[in-house]
C-alpha cells in the first residue's frame, strides 16, 4: 500500500492538524473554570439555604443542636448577606460548649455528620475554624463515651491529672506546650511514648476548647456591642426629642434639687398596690446606686420583666421584653420563638373593661432543679395574667355608696395564662398549688380588719422550666359554670390556663 493510500488510522497528521487540538485547550480551560464557578455558586446557595433553615427552626422552636450552633456563629459570620432583612438581635445565642455537654453519644454522632455538611460547603476561614474546633471536641466526647472513658494504655490513671494540668491554660500556653511535646516525641530521648502521646492528644482537645471559648467570647462581645449601639441610638433619639420639647438649652445647668419638686404623697393606696414591697429611703437609694454600677460595668442596660407590680393596659408594650436578649438579661426568662408566638397571641386578646394586667410574681425555689439543670438550661416561663376587679356590694358599701358614687374596686378573680411550649416530658401537664405562710390553714384569717388575706399560687411544670409563683387574694373560689363565672383549668398547645373568680356573697335588702 502506497503512502498516499494509507488507512486513516495510520496516516500522520499534518502541520495544520497539530495546531487544531492546541486551539481547543483555552476553550477547555474556560469551560472548566465556568464549571468550577457554577459548582461554587451552587455550594454557596446550598449553604445559604442551610443557614436560613436553621434560623427558621430556631424561631419555630424546632431547633436541633446544629441549628443553635449555626445561628450562634451568625453573629460573627462575615459572609452573611447584608441586604437580608433578618434582625440578628431577635435571635438567641447559646454557649456552644454548653450545647455539646448536653448531648448523648447518639446525638454527638449525628451532630458530627451535620458539622461535616457545613465544612463541605464553608469557604470562610473563621467559619471553618469554628466547625473544625467543634468537630475535635465532638470526636473526643464520642470516643470517651464509646470506650467508657478509658484513656490510652497505661495512662488512664493519670487522665484526671492531665486534665487538671491543661484545663487552666490559655490558648497561647497550650500552643507553646504542644511544640515542646512534639519536639520531645521527635527526639531520640528514652521517654514513655504512650504517656506523651496521650498528653498530646488531650492537649489538642483542650486547645480546641480554649479556641471555642475564645470564639464564644468574641460572639458575646459582638452581641454586647450591638446592644450598646442600639441603646445609645435610642438614647440619642430620646435626647433629641427632649431638646425639641425643652428648647435649645445648651450650656445651661440643670435645676438643683428642691423638695418642692417631689410629687405629693398618695394618702391612699390602690388595692393592687398594697402587696408592693416597702423600702426606706436609704436602702432604696443604695439599690439604685448598685444598679447604676452594674450598668456602668456591663456597658448596657439589662432588660428585665416587670416584677411584683401590676401594670396598666397602656403599659403592656413597656413590660414586653425584646426577644433574643435572654442571655444578657438579669433573669433567665424564656424567649423562644414558640413562647413569643403564644405570648403575642394572648396579648392580642387584650383586656376587658373590668380587668387589669397582673404580674404579682414572687421568688420561689424550684424543687429537684439540681437533678436536671446540667442537661437543660433552666428558664422562667413567660405569662400574661389578668386580674378581675369589681365592686363588692356588702352591707357597709350599700349603706355608704351607690352606683353613681361606687366603692373602691376589689379583686374578684384571676385569669392565669402560663406558657410551656418546650416541656421535655410533654405527657405530664403542669400543675399548681396554694401555699399559705405562717402555718395558716384554709379558712383562717390573720389579716387586720379591713385587709384581705393573701397566699401564693405556685405553678410547677418540670424541666426545663423553673417554678413560678404569684401572690393573690385568699378567698374561696367559685367552681360554678354560670356565664362568665366559669372555672377553667386546662393545658393545651403549650398553654396552662387557670381562670377562676371568688364566690360572691349576696345580701337581701
Amino acid at each position: 500500500m502506497s503512502a498516499n493510500n494509507q488507512p486513516p488510522w495510520r496516516s500522520r497528521p499534518s502541520a495544520g492538524s497539530n495546531r487544531a487540538p492546541q486551539s481547543t485547550i483555552p476553550r477547555k480551560r474556560a469551560a472548566d473554570t465556568q464549571e468550577e464557578a457554577w459548582v461554587a455558586d451552587e455550594d454557596r446557595f446550598v449553604l445559604q439555604q442551610a443557614k436560613r433553615k436553621a434560623i427558621i427552626r430556631v424561631k419555630n422552636g424546632r431547633a436541633k443542636p446544629i441549628d443553635w450552633l449555626a445561628v450562634t456563629l451568625r453573629v460573627i459570620d462575615g459572609t452573611k448577606d447584608p441586604t437580608e432583612d433578618e434582625d440578628d438581635n431577635e435571635l438567641e445565642v447559646v454557649d456552644p460548649e454548653g450545647i455539646l455537654e448536653s448531648l448523648d453519644a447518639g446525638q454527638i454522632e449525628e451532630l458530627e455528620k451535620d458539622i461535616d455538611t457545613y465544612l463541605a460547603l464553608e469557604t470562610d476561614r473563621k467559619n471553618r475554624e469554628f466547625w473544625n474546633t467543634l468537630k475535635v471536641i465532638c470526636k473526643d466526647k464520642r470516643q470517651k463515651a464509646s470506650s467508657g472513658g478509658r484513656g490510652a494504655r497505661g495512662v488512664s490513671s493519670v487522665s484526671a491529672d492531665v486534665d487538671r494540668l491543661l484545663s487552666p491554660k490559655s490558648l497561647e500556653e497550650l500552643e507553646t506546650l504542644e511544640k515542646q511535646i512534639r519536639r520531645k516525641l521527635d527526639s531520640d530521648e528514652s521517654i514513655d511514648v504512650d504517656y506523651w502521646e496521650h498528653l498530646l492528644k488531650s492537649l489538642l482537645v483542650w486547645k480546641a476548647k480554649a479556641r471555642l471559648r475564645r470564639l464564644s467570647q468574641t460572639i458575646v462581645d459582638s452581641r454586647l456591642q450591638n446592644l450598646r449601639g442600639q441603646q445609645e441610638q435610642e438614647a440619642n433619639t430620646v435626647r433629641e426629642k427632649l431638646l425639641v420639647l425643652l428648647g435649645d438649652r445648651k450650656g445651661t445647668n440643670p435645676p438643683s434639687y428642691s423638695p418642692s419638686l417631689d410629687p405629693d404623697p398618695l394618702l391612699k393606696l390602690r388595692p393592687e398596690d398594697k402587696s408592693l414591697e416597702c423600702k426606706e429611703e436609704k436602702p432604696f437609694l443604695d439599690s439604685i446606686d448598685e444598679t447604676r454600677r452594674k450598668v456602668l460595668k456591663l456597658g448596657y442596660v439589662p432588660i428585665k420583666q416587670a416584677g411584683s407590680t401590676s401594670v396598666a393596659p397602656s403599659k403592656i408594650a413597656d413590660s414586653t421584653l425584646a426577644p433574643g436578649t435572654s442571655r444578657f438579661s438579669s433573669r433567665n426568662d424564656d424567649f423562644s420563638q414558640a413562647t413569643k408566638a403564644l405570648y403575642e397571641r394572648e396579648v392580642a386578646r387584650g383586656v376587658n373593661e373590668n380587668e387589669e394586667i397582673f404580674a404579682g410574681e414572687e421568688e420561689v425555689v424550684t424543687a429537684n432543679k439540681a437533678q436536671w439543670m446540667e442537661k437543660h438550661r433552666p428558664r422562667k416561663p413567660r405569662y400574661f395574667n389578668r386580674v378581675q376587679m369589681g365592686y363588692e356590694w356588702n352591707k357597709y358599701n350599700q349603706t355608704h355608696y351607690d352606683h353613681d358614687n361606687p366603692p373602691p374596686k376589689v379583686v374578684q378573680g384571676y385569669k392565669f395564662n402560663i406558657f410551656y411550649p418546650d416541656l421535655i416530658d410533654k405527657t405530664k401537664a403542669p400543675t399548681y398549688r396554694i401555699e399559705r405562710e405562717n402555718g395558716r390553714k384554709r379558712g383562717q384569717s390573720f389579716a387586720p380588719a379591713g385587709e384581705e388575706d393573701t397566699c401564693l399560687i405556685r405553678f410547677m411544670a418540670g424541666p426545663p422550666y423553673e417554678d413560678i409563683a404569684f401572690r393573690i387574694v385568699d378567698k374561696e373560689w367559685d367552681y360554678s359554670a354560670k356565664r362568665e363565672r366559669g372555672f377553667k383549668s386546662s393545658f393545651d398547645k403549650g398553654i396552662l390556663q387557670l381562670h377562676f373568680q371568688f364566690k360572691k356573697i349576696y345580701y337581701r335588702k
